[in-house]
């Protein structure tokens, strides 16, 4: 690893995921001297924190980072944990960019018109930051797993690689959204007896009327649409993943299909008390929400194809395969053979190492397409940060485009201060005049 301890460029880029490599390409294609730094590797993320069975639940040419789109011989596949980390190694590897790994950013504050980045290696100084570390931070167990017994294996799906890895016997997953839906899966089909405690996640179909789903979105401009174009723009942004599969190729999961193959279904967990663990009566609602959402998204491709006149073949619609019996709201641990438990609950953002005040109400950074209210810091990567894509690899690079701009403008000195956002104090961040000379160590 380079020293970094004294290092000032004009730009610093923390995370050197495919958010910060986009970035760097932009901005080093654009000739604006600057620096990635990196806590781990590029692809550590995704060999380190997905199931050995991980694939892509979107076809392989949405991977079209800027400079490097999928090469690849399968477009219309999905590739693997590996192979998506080792595109994003190639990525690093395909332009001269700065990156310094096995850097721990642990604080950034502004002092003047300078960002001060402290890190596990020294302290670094920029002009502008990009804080490029994506949502997924903290793997996030609700405090109730407390209560299990403590003969019971847990551990979240960051953690989970295989059936293999937990003891024999009976394993309960909560949680249906995408990694919960695929890690069930992935149990099941090693005929495992899984219990899934099931939400309020979307599902949609692989494919309908002769294409996968994700074509039609495409066409139909579901991907371009802006976030700001919604009426329920939280709703949107922090809503759950829709859940399919490109296992195997690509296909859907339904969850009714696996019950009658075995898998138990229960509502939202809601208590573990004594032993007995207590779920709500609403999976027969959660199972019908999810349906309705995949149907409705067929409504919308058949008006599509009726519209424009396409030709396309029909397809019968889904036809619900099981229904819950009785919605049991209790399952008394002694009674099963259940040994493990798997936390399919997402994570949490971790931003208490940014000391800059650009976060609303509820810790999210306030921004309009990355730009917060403090010149000079950006966000790059969030979840619809501008559209669908934005958190993953078929729009992550235009948003580092639109960023890159108005960096490189601020760099130049020809960029137009940014407005101040609501809920920021600009008293804490001033915007002045005044720029510190650049320095390196050697």
């Amino acid at each position: 690893m380079t020293t970094v301890d004294g290092l000032h460029r004009t730009v610093a880029i923390v995370g050197g995921g495919q958010a910060g490599l986009s970035m760097s390409y932009c901005l080093a294609r654009d000739g604006v001297d600057h620096v990635v730094l990196e806590r781990e590797s590029p692809g550590f993320e995704w060999r380190s924190r997905r199931w050995d069975s991980f694939c892509l639940v979107t076809p392989n040419r949405q991977c079209d980072l800027p400079g490097f789109p999928y090469q690849g011989g399968e477009p219309t596949g999905f590739m693997s944990r590996d192979e998506v980390a080792t595109y994003v190694e190639d990525y690093a590897r395909s332009f001269p960019c700065p990156l310094v790994t096995g850097v721990d950013v642990t604080r950034l504050r502004r002092d003047g018109t300078t960002f001060v980045l402290s890190t596990s290696h020294g302290t670094v100084t920029a002009d502008q930051v990009v804080v490029a570390t994506g949502p997924y931070q903290v793997p996030r167990t609700p405090r109730l797993a407390e209560r299990f017994p403590p003969g019971l294996t847990q551990l979240h799906s960051s953690a989970y690689r295989n059936p293999r890895q937990l003891p024999g016997g009976d394993v309960l997953v909560v949680g249906s959204g995408q990694s919960g839906c695929q890690i069930a899966e992935d149990l099941h089909l090693a005929g495992r007896v899984v219990h899934l405690s099931v939400g309020g996640a979307p599902r949609v179909a692989r494919r309908y009327r002769g294409r996968d789903v994700v074509d039609w979105l495409e066409d139909m401009g579901h991907y371009r649409r802006a976030i700001d174009e919604f009426s329920d723009v939280d709703a949107v942004r922090f809503r759950a993943n829709h859940y399919v599969t490109g296992r195997g190729g690509g296909r859907d999961i339904d969850l009714r299909s696996f019950a009658l193959e075995g898998m138990r279904l229960y509502g939202r967990l809601s208590d573990v008390e004594s032993g007995v663990v207590r779920f709500l009566p609403d999976l027969r609602e959660n199972l019908d929400a999810a349906d309705a959402v995949s149907e409705g998204i067929k409504d919308s491709i058949d008006a599509y194809v009726a519209l424009h006149g396409l030709d396309a073949p029909a397809e019968r619609r889904y036809v619900p395969v099981w229904e819950p019996a009785d919605e049991s709201a209790e399952l008394p641990l002694d009674s099963t053979a259940i040994t493990s438990v798997v936390w399919a609950t997402g994570f949490d953002t971790d931003h208490r190492w940014i000391d800059v005040p650009v976060f609303d109400g509820r810790g999210y950074p306030a921004h309009q397409r990355g730009v917060t209210g403090c010149p000079g810091l950006y966000f790059l990567g969030l979840p619809w940060q501008h559209t669908w894509g934005s958190g993953r690899f078929s729009g992550v690079g235009r948003d580092a485009e639109h960023l890159a701009r108005r960096i490189t403008d601020t760099a130049r000195g020809t960029g137009l201060d940014v407005p101040w956002i609501a809920g920021t104090r600009r008293d804490t961040c001033p915007a002045g005049a005044v720029r510190t000379s650049p320095r390196t160590v050697a």
